[in-house]
């Protein structure tokens, strides 16, 4: 400021001078004495200036001096020689001050001298400037270079000082944003800290409806509670959503002017799209596999303010949009998943809840089967028990068919209480029956069946007539008690149902073909190619006459209306568990309903082996002989008895001295223990041990005998009521001999010792 200040100062006095000069000072006035423009004052004017100009010379090079000690620059000698230049002007005007007035000649010459090095001196300076004015010039191209260098980095710190502020808008409002996790509250406090960051005049998002159809205006800054929308398919709508870049929109579009929130016109209005994200959305790894929903997040700035969108600000929204829309995707992940918890927490008190029902059941089922085995299955058992004995008294042929009835009719009624208390274990199992194959008299079954069949009929005052196929065989090998038991449960079933009374015809013959039928319900019993098997049918009707051939019509009817069968009957747990016995076995069981719904007639057809009759035949006939060797096998053989029921006990000790063996009783575990020595020695051959004891099981008293150090360790064997698959097993493993299951009927039971004392 100051350099062109002192040009316009030494400009005007040049013009003074011209113009003085102009206006008459052409002559110099310097004789007259009255003038203050006198040679002398003149003179000393310029002796005094002179002197000044000096000195002033003189300050210079100190202060060239000091500069160039305290500084680093280049072409010092340069100063230098403008540092002497200097000097020998200043020493030019101070002897030139001497010269005003008289003065000596050394006066002169050394004016003289020190003018010509003056000359000579500002000459190589002159000269040695040009020589410098390339370098200089190369100085200063690069101090241009440098100041341009210095805007561009000032841009840029300018940039990045705005994108700083940016990213620090940018983490304030996720921080704010990321504070909750609603998506409500998400929303607004975008639209609250938009609004502080950016100074807009109104903020909103807008939403699709369920079908996608209409944008609806849900969440706005000013909160109007007004209802609007926007057919998806306007043009800004689509544009918006078209890609994910902030789009600048008309303010007078419906879409601005929806958003505006005041009556007057809006500012420059900007819009983006924000992806909506669900747990649906990232089905099958990534979330491009289902159709994108996207809301529209809308900023309006102020009409009064002369403003308009800038790319820090258009870069702040894409930045926060995307913010925005992590946020809502993780806040419908969290709902989503409360949900899924709230759903998975009722369903776990449900299970509980059925869990705490299903071990109330399993402990009412427990308390059922005791019951069961100590109020019905003990004493059925001791029943069944005396009554074997009572087969093998000498008794008339009435007696001993009415004798082998009863204990037909109990085995069956043991069967039932057995499945009645295992059906649940079968229902949450493979729903099969344990089956005991064997060979049996077919014919002394059917015998006994008709015997019992006809006692019913005659109760309820039913007639009854039997026609059994003569050419059937006479032993096969199936489950005698199981076919007995459903035979029994057919004429119970056929004689309830009908109360009007009846013949009951009991017909059973061999199947040598098909007979024309075509009926897939038949397929099961169709006799088979091989010559080992025998297909057996039995059919038990009721006919309201003795007329035989309405039984052969009513035999007739059934392939038509086979397809009827048994609906009304397959709610009753009795005939459940007689159709899952005859699937067990390969067979099948029909039933046809008359004019009531109550079984008219029902078949039963079913498929035996015959492979082993002869074999069965040698045996039967030498059956004697083996009786009698089996008395040497018992006779005087000690044995040691333990059970804690008093009638089985009783029964089974006449078993065993009925077959001629010494017997020793006792009711619990500890007694049975209590016979064995000190070392484990007892007289004992034989203990038959129930397996539910009191006191010690059956497992643990045989873990216990086992544990003795004796050479001569007796024969356990096991006496249970169980049918458990694994209880075969379970007992080897323990140490017992062998397993034999009640009810204990003599010839089954001495059978059964007596494999188990050959075998070991």
């Amino acid at each position: 400021m100051y350099k062109p200040t002192a040009s316009e100062v030494l400009i005007l006095l040049l013009l003074l001078c011209v113009s003085a000069t102009a206006k008459g000072f052409s002559k110099c006035n310097c004789d007259d004495e009255t003038s203050w423009w006198t040679i002398d004052n003149i003179l000393e004017c310029q002796k005094i200036g002179d002197f000044l100009i000096a000195i002033a010379y003189f300050s210079i090079p100190v202060e060239l001096l000091y500069f160039i000690s305290c500084s680093n620059i280049p072409f010092k000698w340069v100063l230098f020689q403008f540092l002497a230049f200097i000097v020998l002007c200043g020493m030019t005007h101070l002897f030139n001050s001497w010269t005003y007035g008289p003065h000596t000649f050394q006066t002169v010459v050394t004016l003289t001298v020190l003018k010509v090095l003056t000359a000579m001196v500002s000459l190589a300076t002159a000269i040695t400037l040009i020589t410098l004015i390339p370098l200089l010039l190369k100085v200063k191209v690069r101090e241009f270079l440098l100041k341009r260098k210095t805007r561009e980095l000032g841009i840029e710190v300018g940039m990045i000082t705005k994108q700083n502020e940016a990213g620090m808008h940018v983490r304030m409002l996720t921080q704010e944003i990321r504070k909750s996790l609603d998506r409500h509250k998400i929303l607004y406090t975008t639209l609250v800290e938009m609004s502080k960051t950016l100074g807009l005049q109104n903020c909103a998002v807008w939403m699709p409806n369920v079908d996608k159809t209409e944008m609806n205006l849900t969440h706005e800054l000013n909160g109007r509670n007004v209802n609007s929308s926007i057919p998806i398919t306007d043009s800004d709508v689509a544009r918006v959503k078209g890609d994910n870049v902030v789009k600048v929109i008309d303010s007078d579009s419906p879409l601005a002017s929806a958003s505006s929130g005041v009556s007057v016109d809006a500012g420059p209005v900007a819009a983006i799209r924000m992806r909506m994200l669900r747990v649906s959305d990232f089905k099958g790894g990534a979330s491009e596999v289902t159709e994108a929903c996207y809301a529209i997040l809308v900023l309006v700035l102020a009409s009064s303010e002369d403003r308009s969108w800038s790319n820090q600000e258009l870069e702040i929204i894409k930045v926060v949009a995307d913010q925005v829309t992590v946020a809502l995707s993780h806040a419908a992940v969290l709902e989503e998943s409360q949900l899924m918890r709230e759903k998975l927490e009722e369903q776990n008190r449900a299970l509980q809840q059925e869990k705490r029902k299903t071990l109330m059941a399993s402990e009412a089922r427990a308390v059922f089967q005791k019951v069961m085995s100590n109020g019905m299955g003990r004493p059925m058992h001791s029943v069944m028990g005396l009554l074997s004995v009572l087969q093998d008294e000498n008794l008339k042929n009435e007696q001993k068919l009415i004798v082998d009835s009863m204990v037909r009719t109990s085995s069956v009624l043991s069967n039932l209480m057995n499945d009645a208390m295992d059906n649940s274990d079968r229902e949450s199992g493979s729903g099969r029956f344990t089956l005991e194959m064997k060979c049996f008299g077919l014919h002394n079954m059917l015998r006994e069946a008709a015997c019992i069949a006809k006692c019913m009929s005659l109760c309820m005052s039913f007639g009854f007539k039997v026609e059994v196929d003569k050419t059937l065989p006479n032993y096969v090998i199936g489950d005698e008690k199981r076919v007995f038991q459903v035979i029994l449960h057919m004429v119970r079933n056929l004689i309830d149902g009908n109360h009007g009374g009846g013949i009951l015809v009991f017909r059973v013959f061999a199947e040598s073909g098909s007979r024309g039928r075509t009926d897939q319900g038949y397929a099961t019993w169709r006799p088979s190619l091989c010559s080992g098997d025998v297909h057996v049918r039995f059919e038990i009707g009721i006919n309201s006459s003795d007329s035989e051939s309405e039984t052969s019509a009513s035999s007739g009817r059934l392939s038509g209306r086979m397809h009827t069968s048994d609906r009304a009957f397959d709610e009753k747990l009795s005939f459940s568990i007689c159709k899952k016995i005859i699937q067990s076995m390969k067979g099948s069981i029909q039933s046809v309903p008359n004019a009531r719904g109550s079984p008219h007639l029902m078949t039963l057809a079913l498929r035996f082996q015959l492979r082993r009759s002869i074999a069965v035949t040698i045996s039967e006939a030498g059956e004697s002989s083996e009786s009698s060797s089996s008395n040497s096998l018992f006779r005087g053989l000690q044995v040691l008895l333990a059970d804690s029921d008093d009638v089985n006990r009783t029964v089974t000790l006449k078993f065993l001295q009925k077959l001629g063996c010494v017997v020793t009783s006792v009711p619990s575990g500890f007694e049975c223990l209590s016979l064995f020595g000190p070392a484990g020695r007892s007289p004992f051959e034989v203990i038959l041990l129930d397996l539910h004891l009191p006191d010690l099981d059956g497992f643990e008293v045989t873990s216990r005998i086992r544990k003795f150090k004796s050479r001569n360790w007796p024969i356990v064997v096991a006496l249970t009521a169980s049918s458990g698959e694994d209880l075969q097993e379970k007992c080897m493993h323990v140490g017992f001999n062998g397993v034999i299951r009640k009810p204990i009927l003599l010839k089954g039971f001495s059978d059964e010792l007596r494999r188990i004392l050959k075998g070991n």
